[in-house]
């Protein structure tokens, strides 16, 4: 391989690299603009929580299941003292 080559290689994968770091940058700053958006929203019938609903503004994500263990840390979270 020539030297124009070799030093040719060499500044694509540097260009690689800084737009692999950029892209990456720039997904976890759009999850973190995402998760702040996030509430959780108790479901109760006849005094028990039946679900929870991950909302993100008015738009609902996800239903978790109580009893499942993120969903026992969400409710480990808002318990008050009585």
């Amino acid at each position: 391989m020539s030297e124009n080559a070799t030093v040719a290689a060499e500044e694509t994968a540097v260009e690689a690299t800084e737009n692999t770091t950029e892209n990456t940058a720039e997904t976890t700053e759009t999850a973190a603009e995402n998760t702040e958006d996030l509430s959780y929203h108790a479901v109760e019938k006849d005094g028990s929580v039946t679900a929870i609903w991950e909302m993100q503004g008015q738009k609902h994500i996800r239903t978790i299941d109580p009893r499942s263990n993120e969903g026992k840390q969400i409710l480990a979270l808002f318990e008050t003292a009585a």
